[in-house]
């Protein structure tokens, strides 16, 4: 039986850390950034880790290492 393909963009989205958790980068800093407060713009430059709830999910969806 063939390998089963990652969902391609999943790999591309998140990465799993050393410690197994998640991490995603957050929405909101692609488009209409003239609008939002450089505070705010400043604290989506920080990345963030994937709610437990949905941990599951994008395990199975990332490849398997």
């Amino acid at each position: 039986m063939p390998k089963m393909k990652s969902h391609s963009g999943a790999g591309k989205r998140f990465r799993v850390t050393k410690n197994g958790r998640i991490k995603r980068a957050k929405m909101g800093k692609n488009h209409i950034l003239t609008k939002k407060e450089t505070k705010r713009k400043r604290g989506l430059r920080q990345g963030g880790y994937v709610d437990k709830a949905f941990e599951g999910t994008i395990r199975n969806m990332l490849p398997k290492d």
